[in-house]
């Protein structure tokens, strides 16, 4: 069972924001597990006696009329997602279904304890609870909309029914720059390829190792793909391929990463080789282990491969599927495929190779990509399907979701504009984002809608890494709170 969670996080400002935070923290809330934090919202609209609505999916919608005097300004939905990515470093003990998240303050971040915060977009969802309990801030109507499973396919927005909420404006409070005001996102689509293999049985005079991959930073696929950090299972992919031209190697076992829209951070695998073979393995793994850590000594200096024997398993996955599987794995693009043209410094189109997963019989390959083309994204998905299907894999595509078309002139950002010079002596910079917004979803849907996004300071979303900056907190709540008071009169 996890510890207590740090009770002095209340304190830092804005209080109640925090206190909210905290209280969202305690809640298990991993995405397709929302039941809990679900219930959570809506006792909290409701202890309120606000209008509190669970649609179709589940998603939470919460009213509460403007205060005296803006009763008539356009109508605000503040827009948050309740579920967070479960991550964990291997060494901790920690059930996402269960334990709260335990909270911890160092220097001016908040962080977890070897897991993801929830940051994202756990501040999102306090900030606009906050408003919701306020008595003292001016605001126009406002609808708080809490989606479900953000994270794992968006299928909240993807529910979302029209002529359900009544606002005019949306502000997503799911960004991760303090000072940044996003306009725009990429698009995204999944690429599921599915190997059959058979169980080889094996023989009793071999010897078996387990291989480790662990130690990178990982991080959100959207936002930390153009950092160069490496993917566990391509250097995973990329060691039993070079491994297999030297020696008789076989392998029985394939894990790496969990969840579509995080770097995989770690790798596990278990091979079987003749017993002459060992000191030669091990030789390889020293000189790969140093190759690849000379690469990587930048963006993930903390890598690590690790070779120990391990018991003697008694199948292994046939020679032509495993052939197969590494000749498409280590041939799959991923990373960056290419730079926005029209914005520099914005990725455009990336893949990220997520899951590699070996079990009962079936291998399962899982890739995410994104892109603010609809064009480059569906090419992508094409090349990415060539590479599978000439290795004998099934192939899938789902949950396509578009991206959010910049509006540069919005009414919504040249008021927020303003409001940031004013509060912070500076201009905002407006930016699109190479990750997921909901926003293209909604606004599809809402099309009439004016939209924004902004947040605090996240790093590392996605990861154990996960910590918010406390300032950028009380920098992004004065901003929000600044932006509602100044929302414009409905004609």
């Amino acid at each position: 069972m996890s510890e207590v969670i740090y009770l002095n996080i209340e304190n830092l400002p804005p209080s109640a924001l925090w206190k909210n935070f905290m209280g969202i923290c305690s809640v298990p809330h991993p995405s397709k597990k929302e039941e809990k934090i679900r219930e959570f919202v809506v006792n909290f609209g409701k202890k309120l006696g606000l209008e509190t609505i669970v649609d179709e999916v589940g998603n939470v919608i919460i009213r509460k009329p403007g205060t005296k005097g803006k009763e008539n300004l356009k109508g605000v939905i503040l827009q948050g997602h309740l579920d967070m990515v479960p991550q964990k470093n291997t060494d901790t003990i920690h059930d996402f279904e269960k334990d709260p998240i335990n909270l911890r303050i160092d220097g001016e971040w908040v962080k977890a304890k070897g897991t993801t915060l929830g940051a994202d977009n756990g501040i999102g969802v306090a900030a606009a609870m906050t408003i919701l309990e306020s008595n003292d801030l001016e605001h126009g109507p406002i609808e708080c909309l809490f989606t479900i499973d953000e994270e794992t396919g968006m299928t909240g927005a993807v529910g979302l029914k029209p002529n359900l909420l009544k606002g005019d404006i949306l502000l997503n409070l799911d960004s991760e720059d303090e000072g940044e005001l996003y306009i725009g996102c990429a698009g995204g689509i999944n690429t599921a390829a599915k190997f059959k293999y058979t169980e080889v049985k094996v023989d009793a005079n071999s010897i078996a190792y387990k291989i480790i991959v662990k130690g990178l930073k990982g991080g959100h696929s959207g936002l930390d793909i153009n950092l160069g950090r490496g993917n566990s299972n391509k250097i995973m992919t990329r060691l039993l391929w070079l491994a297999k031209k030297k020696m008789k190697l076989q392998l029985s076992s394939f894990e790496g990463g969990n969840l579509r829209n995080a770097i995989p951070r770690e790798t596990f695998v278990t091979v079987v080789l003749p017993a002459g073979e060992e000191q030669k393995l091990n030789e390889f793994i020293k000189e790969f282990t140093k190759q690849v850590k000379s690469q990587y000594h930048s963006a993930d200096p903390d890598l690590t491969i690790i070779a120990e024997k391990t018991n003697l398993p008694a199948t292994m996955i046939d020679e032509k599927t495993e052939n197969n599987l590494l000749n498409a794995v280590y041939g799959c693009p991923n990373g960056v495929i290419a730079m926005s043209v029209d914005m520099p410094n914005l990725v455009e189109t990336s893949s990220n190779l997520a899951i590699v997963k070996s079990e009962n019989g079936i291998i399962e390959v899982m890739c995410l990509l994104r892109s603010s083309v609809d064009l480059a994204k569906n090419d992508l998905a094409n090349q990415i399907e060539c590479v599978f299907v000439n290795a004998g894999a099934i192939v899938e595509h789902s949950g396509e979701y578009p991206g959010w078309k910049p509006n540069v002139y919005s009414e919504i950002l040249a008021l927020s504009k303003l409001i940031y010079q004013k509060l912070y002596k500076k201009e905002p910079e407006v930016k699109a984002i190479h990750a997921g917004l909901e926003c293209g979803l909604l606004g599809m849907i809402y099309p009439n809608w004016d939209m924004l996004s902004f947040g605090p300071t996240i790093r590392n979303p996605h990861s154990p890494d996960e910590k918010v900056n406390i300032p950028s907190v009380e920098k992004f709540w004065n901003f929000l709170i600044s932006i509602l008071k100044s929302v414009p009169v409905k004609k």
